[in-house]
């Protein structure tokens, strides 16, 4: 065999990121450039500068990730964050890859505004994805003069993030008995097999993983589930009706290891979906990925850390998790958690922190730490690895808070089947939901139980969605906060079973476009529902922005 071709198991490497706030943020950012634009410190050549280093067969390079984040100077590193700098400019040995050689063909580019992704497919048919570890912020912004101003600030902030932040996480997840990809460190060669993107994928480090799509009977970490999708087909059969569901504690651990590993970026496009049989129908499990915010620091620059106050989201991974950051850390994920975790009660949330907490000690959390390469190894786990075990320890009292932001506004969501919503008053500042599927000439199927408080609770919404659902209200009704009803299309029912036992102020109901039956006591406010939330795939789409079925 040549050199260059050779293919390490298992995985076939050769040996060879709106609204009113955002001018805001921009005219911070412009303004804090113009203001060091000028005096700007003349810097030394970073570490690894002077570029990548071959063994003799070519087979290994030394190489950093990103040498030219150490050029910035004193001042510049003082208002926007030293950040991981000497990490990424730490030169660390990785295997080439050609992908000829490799039997890998490309696909398709894809990737978002700041990262180059390439699909790949081997000749037996699976699927891998190889990806910039460096990245470009700027990418994501307009030719307008302001965004050109703050584009080379926002190319600088991509090491606000570790470059070997996805090994370790993997590893964690492993442990935590999360189904998981398993990224590997390569270093891409030039290749006429690229054509077309040779041009874009040009000689440097990325992360090659195996893509989780389709029959993944032959990967352990990805539960050797015969069928994974996307979240917008995952959805399209979990909104389909009751036979298919998401595995509610499976997505809580994953999102306690988000909130370990300090990653608020979790979108519905960052995860995949294993589908598992289940009581006669079908279970998803995720299969988090795209780990490009773990790890991320950004509380140690001037400039940066009044950012992250005026947006939140951009916490620090540090020792000090509190409660009070469970919000802002999860807030990109939220329309996942409401449609998984509505009727998760709070002692499954402390229940799986407790689990996980046990599943990492000390020795496994170092372990994770060595993940990444050898050069930057014993750094990484000096600056991380006390923050990761005080985190852990947080876990506890975190996942009651977690449970604590659900509960503050509160949403739930039927399907395109026919559901009963039943609300019950437990007395002033007390609300029981009882969910049940419909089902003809049969008893109806509890789904689940939760209870409000108004201590907690601002306002819960109720999304019927399809199907003939039914909306009962019984028993005294002083929630104390707002209660809405959202039939969606079909036609529902909205009942009160005792009139003399009137709804206190704040319940809507809203009723669907057909002809709804709506019996309710008049201190309950009916409003017309809104067809932008009568469907599934309408609903999926402005929540998730994903449009059902696309893949």
């Amino acid at each position: 065999m040549k050199k260059g071709a050779q293919l390490p198991a298992p995985v076939p490497v050769s040996c060879t990121r709106p609204g009113g706030r955002a001018v805001t943020l921009r005219g911070l950012l412009a303004a804090g450039l113009l203001s060091v634009a000028g005096c700007a410190e003349p810097t030394q050549p970073a570490p690894g500068e002077a570029g990548p280093v071959f063994s003799a067969d070519s087979s290994v390079v030394r190489v950093a990730a990103g040498a030219h984040y150490a050029r910035r100077g004193w001042l510049w590193q003082h208002l926007w964050g030293r950040h991981y700098r000497p990490l990424w400019a730490t030169p660390v040995s990785a295997p080439t890859l050609r992908l000829g050689a490799a039997g890998l063909e490309p696909l398709r580019a894809g990737g978002s505004f700041q990262t180059n992704s390439l699909h790949l497919r081997t000749p037996d048919g699976r699927s891998f994805v190889l990806r910039s570890v460096d990245k470009d912020l700027s990418r994501s912004i307009s030719a307008g003069w302001l965004d050109q101003a703050i584009a080379p600030v926002l190319r600088d902030q991509t090491c606000a993030a570790p470059p070997y932040g996805a090994y370790v996480a993997a590893r964690l997840a492993r442990a935590a008995h999360v189904l998981h990809t398993n990224p590997r460190l390569v270093y891409l060669l030039p290749d006429s097999t690229l054509g077309v993107w040779r041009s874009r994928f040009r000689p440097a480090l990325y992360l090659l993983e195996e893509r989780p799509a389709r029959d993944q009977s032959h990967a352990p970490s990805f539960g050797r589930a015969r069928w994974v999708v996307g979240s917008d087909s995952m959805l399209t059969q979990v909104l389909r009706g009751p036979a298919a569901h998401l595995a509610p504690r499976a997505y809580l651990r994953a999102r306690l290891l988000d909130l370990l590993v300090g990653d608020w970026s979790r979108r519905a496009d960052q995860w995949r979906w294993a589908a598992f049989p289940a009581g006669g129908g079908t279970e998803f499990q995720p299969i988090p990925r795209d780990r490009d915010q773990a790890f991320f620091r950004f509380d140690d620059g001037w400039l940066t850390r009044l950012i992250s106050w005026m947006r939140p989201r951009y916490q620090t991974f540090n020792p000090a998790l509190v409660p009070a950051d469970v919000g802002p850390l999860t807030v990109t994920g939220r329309p996942l958690d409401h449609t998984a975790l509505a009727l998760l009660p709070e002692a499954a949330f402390v229940a799986e922190a407790d689990s996980l907490r046990r599943l990492l000690p000390d020795a496994v959390l170092a372990q994770a730490l060595r993940a990444a390469p050898a050069e930057v190894r014993t750094r990484l786990t000096r600056e991380l690895l006390p923050a990761l075990q005080a985190r852990r320890d947080a876990l506890p009292a975190v996942a009651r808070r977690y449970y604590e932001v659900l509960q503050a506004e509160a949403v739930v969501t039927g399907t395109e089947a026919a559901e009963r919503f039943e609300l019950t008053g437990l007395g002033p500042g007390r609300l029981q939901l009882r969910v049940f599927t419909r089902r003809p000439a049969r008893p109806d199927s509890l789904l689940g139980v939760q209870v409000y408080d108004v201590r907690r609770t601002t306002r819960l919404s109720i999304y019927g969605l399809g199907g003939k659902d039914e909306f009962t209200l019984a028993g005294r009704l002083a929630p104390g906060f707002g209660v809405h009803l959202y039939g969606g299309a079909g036609r529902n029912i909205f009942l009160q079973a005792d009139f003399s036992q009137p709804a206190g102020p704040g319940f809507t109901v809203h009723p669907g476009p057909a002809d709804d039956l709506v019996q309710v006591s008049p201190a309950v406010r009916v409003r017309p529902g809104s067809a932008e939330l009568a469907t599934a795939a309408a609903w999926v789409a402005g929540r998730y922005r994903l449009r059902l079925g696309s893949r």
